[in-house]
């Protein structure tokens, strides 16, 4: 049962890998979200107040079509930012939310954090169910957990070595040449 255990969340990080991992949209992302929504909208009805080209104005049209989407995934905002004209979407702050929003989207939550609190998790659910396997479960999980955490601090001590005595990193390299191609996938997906 450990191993089924250990297995089933092993194959769970590695075939989701870091780069599926992503916060929920927060506030900042749905008034952008919002914001985008409504600058598509504007820019649709003015492509069509100007009778500007046939495909001018599918595109915009389109994009408000897709940019509900984005509305329907992030949620409504709690405070919505100013919108009504094109003066107030083409305001500063709206390119500040923009780009807040962008850099917002690019962050990543800590593997090693989620794979704690995988841990947990399965702790909790083993010590709920109880009995015998129960508490092996939780023994087993506890000793995964540490060893985890013991592979977090080899990783972080060989990257900082790497980092300050760049002159020995080929030798280092040399040292970890004969690791299993397991080994070296599940190095890189951590590292990353």
């Amino acid at each position: 049962m450990k191993k089924i255990v250990v297995i089933s969340i092993m194959s769970c990080l590695a075939s989701v890998g870091c780069d599926s991992l992503r916060f929920a949209p927060g506030e900042i992302q749905k008034q952008n979200a919002w914001l985008h929504s409504r600058t598509v909208a504007l820019a649709a009805e003015q492509a069509r107040r100007e009778a500007a080209s046939e495909k001018l104005q599918a595109l915009t049209g389109l994009g408000e079509l897709q940019s509900r989407a984005f509305i329907g995934y992030c949620g409504l905002p709690k405070e919505f930012p100013p919108a009504d004209t094109a003066e107030q979407i083409l305001s500063q702050s709206s390119f500040e939310l923009a780009g807040a929003a962008l850099s917002e989207s690019a962050e990543r939550p800590d593997v090693w954090q989620v794979a704690d609190n995988v841990f947990e998790l399965a702790i909790g659910i083993s010590a709920l169910l109880g009995g015998v396997y129960g508490t092996k479960a939780v023994r087993f999980l506890q000793e995964a957990r540490t060893k985890s955490k013991a592979l977090k601090e080899i990783i972080e001590g060989n990257e900082l070595f790497k980092k300050e005595h760049g002159a020995y990193t080929n030798a280092f390299k040399e040292a970890h040449k004969d690791q299993s191609p397991e080994t070296r996938q599940i190095v890189a997906q951590l590292k990353s």
